[in-house]
């Protein structure tokens, strides 16, 4: 079983490069969930530092609902469907996490928000941390390349001093 925050340790497998869209290897669902949400965070983080590194003045947060009664969980089936109905917090209180990483003053970039609850699955938002794994900057500049290769989309920023007077 995989729960939904993939920023918690417990998921630490790395997304498999050579097999981004699942063709050579068996689909498993909540490995690709995870790999999924790992991502957001790579492209989370890695936006926020080219932004950061342009002089781009924008935010880049992330957040997640934690355990939160969505269709995703009540079409798993088995434990998870079941549990939904006993853990699950409503989508209003999952969606408060990603309404603060929008809204909160102060924020700096790369800031995390999730529930405060037990195992951050339910709860009033709060700044978290994601996983170690999240963090590595050498895996979100690759998968940034390879998405830029894989979609035919490159994004240029340009410094704001370059631009200046123009």
């Amino acid at each position: 079983m995989f729960w939904a925050d993939i920023g918690k340790p417990k998921y630490k497998k790395e997304i498999d490069f050579d097999d981004l869209n699942w063709e050579q290897r068996s689909y498993a669902k909540w490995k690709a969930y995870g790999d999924s949400k790992l991502a957001n965070l790579y492209f989370t983080y890695e936006l926020d530092r080219k932004l950061k590194d342009n002089g781009i003045d924008t935010l880049v947060t992330a957040s997640h609902p934690g355990w939160t009664a969505t269709e995703l969980q009540r079409n798993a089936g088995g434990i998870v469907e079941y549990l939904n109905g006993i853990v699950a917090q409503d989508i209003t209180t999952g969606a408060l996490p990603t309404l603060r990483a929008a809204i909160e003053a102060g924020l700096k970039g790369a800031e995390y928000f999730g529930p405060n609850g037990f195992m951050e699955m339910r709860g009033y938002p709060i700044k978290v941390e994601s996983n170690e794994l999240s963090k590595d900057q050498a895996i979100a500049k690759k998968l940034w390349v390879v998405s830029e290769k894989l979609t035919d989309v490159k994004f240029e920023f340009n410094k704001k001093a370059q631009n200046a007077g123009k």
